[in-house]
């Protein structure tokens, strides 16, 4: 699989496998996942070449670090790129207290405590390293500053005050002192990556669905200053949470949630443009936001082998020129998203 070097700060940097593998889907999301076929999924996407394993304490409430420590511990440490997120700490719980109902299932009884200060970031990488049986983690981000999460401006920025005043410093100090190579946030939204980029050194954003085959007003403002800034991108989400792998059918998913009107229609517009050219939504949407400078991995994710197997397929697909310029021609691509 082909890499993309990352080195901001001059400290060596990162090398990053254009396929990363986002392991929430191991923490149980949505669905029961046993530890066989766990194991079976992340054997399967080291067999593609996959070398970059994003994970956090949110996934599976810790389920997703004890998965990775034994599928890490036989691996050479400076074979794979590891990043986990700081945030939010694990408490125990009683099991009808836990985090997640409805959305983790079979996880530990734990309850998310959202803390964004230095005295947390420290607390919750002592704990991912310790779950993971790593010596070392090379990225850090700060998890969920957003509004998806928090439910409203007012409390994203709460939220934002609390971690620049205080856990931004710890995350500063680890990569001065190298215990980390870099840092950044994991957020749901561009404009609050955008906030945070303006007001601290960031190295790099796990942007979660907001740079898209689908979406691409990133470009406005975060893109370009990322761009100036030197800033990477680890894309996730690249399929909108589904419609961009399933197309427009009845049902499909959007934002976690069934699509509205307007996205299907959207989305029917983008893949009939694709068929034209005998191209399939789901290696458009792959490949897409590949084609942006700032992107050094994306992170599809999967729950079964055969999923990452088949995300590393599209990685194969040959991709005419003419495809882009005609979704821009439509209206259905902006203008200015970089195709070559």
């Amino acid at each position: 699989m082909k890499t993309r070097h990352f080195d901001r700060i001059g400290n060596g940097g990162i090398t990053f496998t254009e396929l990363g593998f986002g392991t929430a889907p191991l923490g149980n999301l949505y669905r029961a996942v046993s530890d066989e076929d766990a194991k079976a999924t992340l054997d399967a996407a080291w067999a593609t070449g996959c070398r970059y394993y994003d994970t956090a304490p949110l996934y599976g409430l810790g389920l997703s670090e004890t998965r990775l420590n034994p599928f890490l511990r036989g691996k050479k440490r400076d074979d794979y790129v590891l990043s986990s997120k700081v945030g939010r700490l694990m408490r125990a719980c009683p099991p009808e207290q836990r985090t997640g109902i409805g959305k983790f299932f079979d996880t530990p009884s734990r309850q998310e405590v959202y803390d964004y200060s230095d005295d947390g970031v420290m607390r919750s990488f002592e704990a991912s390293l310790e779950r993971l049986g790593v010596d070392r983690i090379d990225i850090l981000f700060v998890h969920d500053v957003d509004i998806f999460t928090h439910g409203s401006k007012e409390a994203s920025d709460r939220r934002i005050e609390e971690f620049m005043r205080s856990g931004y410093y710890g995350l500063l100090s680890l990569r001065d002192q190298g215990a980390i190579k870099a840092f950044g946030g994991g957020i749901n939204e561009w404009q609050v990556a955008q906030t945070l980029a303006e007001r601290g050194d960031f190295d790099l954003f796990l942007l979660a669905g907001r740079y898209t085959l689908l979406e691409q007003e990133a470009l406005t403002s975060f893109l370009p200053l990322c761009q100036k800034r030197g800033i990477g991108i680890v894309l996730g989400g690249p399929y909108n949470s589904g419609i961009l792998a399933t197309g427009p059918k009845p049902g499909a998913y959007y934002n976690y949630s069934e699509a509205p009107k307007d996205i299907l229609e959207r989305v029917a517009g983008i893949e009939a443009v694709c068929k034209r050219h005998g191209v399939r939504l789901i290696e458009a949407a792959l490949q897409f936001p590949m084609l942006h400078p700032s992107v050094v991995s994306v992170i599809p994710g999967g729950q079964r082998p055969s999923e990452v197997e088949s995300n590393r397929a599209l990685l194969d697909a040959k991709l005419p020129a003419a495809l882009w310029a005609d979704l821009k021609k439509e209206g259905l691509m902006r203008g200015d998203a970089p195709t070559a």
